[in-house]
């Protein structure tokens, strides 16, 4: 097997359709630096299923496809296509020679092909794994990778072994053993909690088939004794309703003639009535008049009085007022004599301010002259001394100022020289300063940007992270939940698998008219299975036949069949009448039940079944209603005469089917939960991938940022040290210029009062001092005034406040007296006016209380007769009614009796018919047959079991009413002690038994299959660590060979990290070059790691030899002398396998049996120039 071609078109630089015919032997292809002789090696890997983009070079999978050059467009595709001589069979093909073909597009779909089928990349794999090529193509060594095996990890330098000997199919083995062992695991806990749960209800099922065996005797035995006893009530109740009808006659005739008398007492009460109605509203009418005339009469007689007092009171009050208050003119006076002083006062304090401004101006205008005095007579002192020191010093002092002088403009001149070249660095540096400024700005305006999208890539990543973290803990909760859901259901199914003669038949109707099972005809609201179940009892799991007919072939069926037992319900039954009635206020059972077929069948069964909330509600409905029967929520069923419920053991049919129903719609629901979730982790994970990309570009931009924002402070700092020194230089030569200006100044004028003094040097005299002191008396005098001139202005100004106040407060004042004598004159007229009304009024007053005296006297006379005439009327009024209480209460005595009378028969006709509903319904019987058959003249059987387990009756007894209840109450309690009795206990207990038999088989079978992968897997790391110690010490021993020869003199070998793990043991490297003591790889020269790696390559190859290798400048770094060793081994090398060498090597070229050379065209495209050396040389 060997490499025959290789064909690329638009793979990378080989734009067009380009072929290497490759030889057996040994193939160089060469070219200068990024011609494209990389390409091929990537091609090849590329074709041969490599998926990782870095690997080829690229940073995205299109990156391979040509993408066009200034002369070229792109391509849409790429395509590489490798053909394989098979003639020795190598590959598990029946091909001489294989294709394998990769294309990629553009949008990233790719294609892969064998022999131009398509295929897939697991085909690819499958083809190539047993050809020595190995899955991660180690005998494909490209540029870099030798400097990667010599830095490796031991663990993946075993790689390269494992991959050499083929080790990889058995690992697959190994993996595919453990993922069917997870998952058998998980099938294996499912059986096991399937069986737990069947042997837990097994327990009680086998207990339950016990008592049904038990049960079957005594229930034959209180089917008779209910029989006789219903019978027998029947009789008796039906004997009392005849007698009781005779007395009804009497009752409804006396009942009509009190009706009579009773019309005539109403009618004449009705008379008195309209009397009363007309004469009450007269006799009310005079007591309101006479009411009102006396109101009327207090009214006047306080009004005469009122008025009296209100006369006299404003009489004294006006003569009150007219003493009262203070003259208002008297207050004017007074406000005006202080306005007047107000005025002359601000005069006066005008005048004050103007004597203050010119004290003030005196004081400063002789202040002045003092100084300039002062002044005048120290400077004469100074010029006295300087004469008195002589002219020699003034000359000397002279010439000194002048050399001074001198001296300082030169430093002028310097300094301002200095300091404008300081100018020039500052402003420079400032320019500079607020360019980085600038720049900075921009990058900080950008960094915001880049800051809040690297925290809302965090965010959105964390986000993402946290998202996918909770759908994967809800996934695994919805996972486990659905798995418990479905043990239940399958458990729940199997015990719903009945195992008696009404199941035989619905599973084969036998031609039969079979509608089906109550319970699967039924829909019952959710929380009333167990008061239907319980209301139902055995007919919840009864059969529904269209018709008699049909039920009597059923039970012929069975009998001949040997089926077992059923009940049956006939649809149409002969009798519809109801039975029973419910009151309005009670909810009865059948409005939480429906079903479109049997509807009417249930109204009949369940006609009188109401429901109640409780055990307590339901005894109050019994107690009221006698005829009901009451199941609660709970399961528990009441009668007048029994009562049935407790703690449940089992389930009904109805009960288990409504429980199958909600784990199914559970399941349902969970299993599209799980969907739903998982959906959404691959979503989840997705959108975290894309959000990891996302958070990496922008960390990357934000350093890249900071960065550059960072040299750019660096510089701004620098340019601000430049500009602030350069400030600081202009301010400091700023300074120095203004000292040595001031200097100069001093010195001029220095200067020129010595000269002057010079050239005029006579006797000075002394100054006089009397002139300032005569200026500062004057200074002393002027500031006194000042001071006494502003607290004059100060006094004058609060007087004048003062008076300002006192006249306001008076002016006020009169202003309040003369609105005040205003308002009391007006008082006075108006008080005059009510006095003469008052006594007016009081005089009307009196004259009107004569009239009102006479009206009361007629009101109280027509008010007395009229009470006098109701009087009577109440008195006949009372008489009348009390007789037609006792009439009314006589009717009613008499219509109560009637009416209990009725309800009495009813009740017992009511009770007649439960008796012989019960007789048909629950005890399958027609009243009929149960009187001429089960009546108290009739002799009582007794039964027995036989040993086959059949009822059969022996001796006969004279019927007693007392001991028929002593034996129903026997056997109740009989019954009762074996508590809760499942019919189909047996049938269910058998097929339980038979179902936990076969998951005994399968959970078997399930352990069996564990030790068997788990003994697989030992064989597979038993078979690996083999392969692998094989493998290893081949290669150890052909390293050291190897190492000796590209190292003569040296010491090279290859040692196990964990010789006593074979398993999961790396492979470590020592290598020491001749004349060194070293044994570290990281401390080889580069020459000396290139040939360690070689070395170990080698070593590999010759240990388990490949088809082909292709190597890519791997003797790049080795000098002459050890190239040529290399070269040795490339030579033997060449006689088991196919060589394919990148180089630029010119003595590698020479050993080629063909050479291919590649150029790049100007316009980026690579062709290929090829050249067969053997064929030539032998020419």
């Amino acid at each position: 097997m060997y490499l025959k071609s290789i064909t690329l078109k638009g793979f990378k630089s080989f734009a067009s359709v380009t072929t290497l015919r490759l030889e057996q032997g040994i193939t160089c292809v060469v070219g200068p630096n990024g011609s494209g002789k990389s390409n091929v090696v990537d091609a090849l890997s590329w074709v041969m299923g490599e998926q990782g983009p870095k690997s080829l070079r690229g940073g995205k999978m299109e990156d391979v496809i040509f993408a066009g050059t200034s002369g070229r467009a792109p391509l849409g595709r790429a395509e590489v296509s490798v053909t394989i001589d098979n003639t020795d069979g190598a590959l598990p093909i029946d091909y001489t020679e294989v294709t394998i073909s990769r294309i990629l597009f553009r949008n990233g779909t790719s294609e892969y092909q064998i022999n131009g089928d398509a295929s897939r990349l697991l085909d690819i794999q499958e083809l190539l794994s047993d050809s020595g090529i190995g899955r991660e193509m180690h005998v494909i060594v490209g540029q870099g990778q030798l400097d990667a095996i010599l830095m490796a990890n031991p663990q993946e330098r075993r790689g390269l072994i494992e991959e050499a000997a083929g080790v990889l199919k058995h690992r697959k083995r190994k993996e595919k053993a453990l993922r069917k062992l997870d998952s058998m695991q998980a099938n294996l806990a499912r059986v096991q909690d399937l069986t737990v749960e069947l042997r837990r209800q097994l327990r009680p099922l086998g207990k339950q088939a016990e008592v049904a065996k038990k049960a079957a005797t005594i229930q034959a035995d209180l089917r008779d004794a209910k029989l006789r006893l219903l019978a027998d009530d029947l009789i008796s109740l039906t004997k009392t309703w005849n007698a009781e009808v005779a007395d009804e006659t009497a009752l409804r005739e006396r009942r009509a003639i009190v009706e009579s008398e009773l019309d005539r007492t109403r009618a004449r009460e009705s008379e008195l009535d309209a009397e009363t109605a007309i004469g009450n509203p007269l006799l009310v009418q005079a007591q309101e008049t006479y009411y009102r005339l006396n109101a009327l009469r207090e009214k006047f007689r306080g009004t005469a009085s009122l008025a009296q007092e209100r006369s006299r009171f404003l009489a004294q009050e006006a003569e009150e007022a007219r003493t009262a208050g203070r003259d208002p003119e008297s207050l004017d006076h007074e406000a005006l004599v202080l306005r007047q002083e107000e005025t002359d006062l601000r005069q006066g304090v005008e005048n004050l301010w103007a004597q203050l401004q010119v004290a003030t101006a005196a004081l400063a205008t002789a202040e002045t002259e003092l100084k300039a005095e002062e002044d005048r007579v120290a400077a004469a002192l100074r010029a006295l001394a300087d004469q008195r020191e002589g002219t020699a010093r003034q000359e000397g002092h002279i010439k000194s100022l002048a050399a001074r002088l001198n001296a300082i403009a030169e430093e002028i001149t310097r300094l301002t020289k200095a300091r404008d070249e300081a100018q020039t660095r500052a402003d420079s540096a400032q320019r500079e300063y607020s360019t980085y400024e600038l720049d900075i700005a921009s990058a900080d305006s950008g960094e915001l940007g880049l800051d809040s999208q690297f925290e809302n890539a965090q965010r959105a990543l964390d986000a993402s992270k946290a998202k996918l973290a909770a759908l994967v803990d809800d996934e695994r909760a919805a996972d486990r939940e659905r798995n418990s859901l479905e043990s239940k259901l399958e458990a729940m199914r199997i015990t719903s698998q009945a195992r008696d003669g009404a199941a035989a038949l619905l599973h084969d109707p036998r031609g039969l008219q079979i509608l089906g099972s109550v319970a699967s005809l039924v829909d019952i609201d959710a929380g009333w299975e167990s008061a239907a179940a319980a209301a139902l009892g055995s007919l919840a799991d009864a059969v529904v036949v269209r018709d008699l007919s049909t039920a009597v072939m059923a039970l012929t069926t069975l009998r001949s069949e040997n089926l077992g037992q059923a009940d049956f319900l006939v649809l149409q039954s002969g009798d519809n009448r109801n039975i029973g009635s419910i009151p309005p206020d009670l909810i009865p059972l059948i409005s939480h039940m429906r079903s479109s077929q049997i509807d009417g069948l249930l109204r009949q069964l369940l006609a009188t079944t109401v429901v109640a909330d409780d055990a307590r509600q339901a005894e109050s409905i019994i107690r009221a209603h006698s005829h009901l029967s009451v199941v609660t929520r709970d399961g528990d069923a009441f009668t007048q005469l029994r009562a049935r419920g407790g703690s449940k053991s089992t389930a009904s049919l109805i009960e288990i089917k409504a429980l199958i129903d909600d784990l199914t719609g559970k399941i349902s629901t969970v299993t599209h939960t799980c969907e739903r979730l998982r959906f959404e982790i691959s979503t989840a994970e997705s959108e975290l991938a894309a959000r990891q990309g996302e958070f990496d570009v922008a960390l990357a931009k934000l350093n890249e940022s900071d960065a550059r924002i960072a040299a750019l402070t660096e510089q701004l700092a620098v340019a601000g040290q430049h500009a602030k020194s350069a400030r600081a230089e202009v301010e400091r030569l700023n300074g120095a210029i203004a000292e040595a200006s001031a200097a100069r100044s001093r010195d001029e004028n220095e200067l020129a009062i010595a000269q002057d003094q010079l050239q005029h040097h006579g006797d000075v005299a002394e100054p006089s001092h009397s002139r300032a002191e005569v200026i500062r008396a004057e200074v002393s005098t002027a500031r006194s005034v000042e001071v006494e001139a502003r607290l004059m202005v100060r006094t004058s100004e609060e007087r004048v406040d003062s008076l300002a106040a006192r006249a306001k407060a008076l002016e006020d004042a009169a202003a309040a007296e003369r609105e005040a004598s205003q308002r009391a004159l007006l008082r006075r007229g108006v008080r005059a006016r009510g006095a003469v009304v008052s006594q007016a009024i009081a005089e009307s007053a009196y004259e009107t209380l004569i009239h009102i005296e006479r009206s009361i006297a007629k009101a109280a006379a027509e008010r007395g007769r009229l009470e006098e005439l109701r009087a009577g009327r109440e008195g006949e009024t009372l008489t009348i009614r009390a007789r037609a209480r006792e009439l009314v209460a006589e009717m009613e005595q008499l219509t109560s009796s009637v009416h209990q009378d009725e309800i009495a028969r009813a009740e017992q006709r009511m009770r007649i018919e439960q008796l012989e509903a019960k007789a048909v319904e629950e005890l399958g019987i027609d009243v009929q047959t149960l009187v001429s058959e089960y009546g108290p003249e009739n002799d009582v059987p007794t039964f027995i079991e036989t040993d086959d387990g059949q009822i059969v009756a022996t001796e006969l007894i004279p019927y007693r009413r007392d001991q028929q209840e002593k034996r129903l109450a026997a056997t109740e309690r009989s019954l009762a002690l074996l508590g809760k009795i499942n019919p189909l206990a047996l049938e269910e207990y058998s097929a339980l038994e038979e179902r936990l038999r076969f998951l005994a088989e399968q959970l078997e079978d399930l352990k069996r299959t564990k030790k068997d992968l788990l003994d697989i897997i030992k064989e597979v790391d038993d078979r690996v660590q083999q392969i692998f110690m094989e493998a290893y010490e081949d290669t150890a021993r052909h390293f050291e060979e190897i190492f000796a020869r590209l190292f003569p003199g040296g010491d090279g070998r290859l040692i196990l990290t964990e010789p006593d793990d074979l398993l999961n043991t790396g492979v470590d490297v020592e290598a020491r070059p001749p004349g060194k003591r070293i044994k570290r790889l990281s401390l080889l020269s580069g020459g000396e790691k290139s040939l360690t790696a070689v070395a170990l390559l080698v070593a590999i190859f010759k240990a388990r030899p490949s088809p082909f290798y292709v190597l890519d400048e791997v003797e790049a770094a080795l000098d002459d002398v050890n190239l040529g060793r290399l070269l040795g081994v490339f030579e033997e090398l060449r006689e088991t396998s196919q060589l394919i060498i990148i180089t630029h090597q010119k003595r590698t070229m020479e050993i080629a049996d063909a050479l291919y050379g590649v150029t790049m065209r100007g316009d980026g495209v690579t062709e290929l120039i090829s050249q067969r050396l053997r064929d030539a040389e032998t020419a």
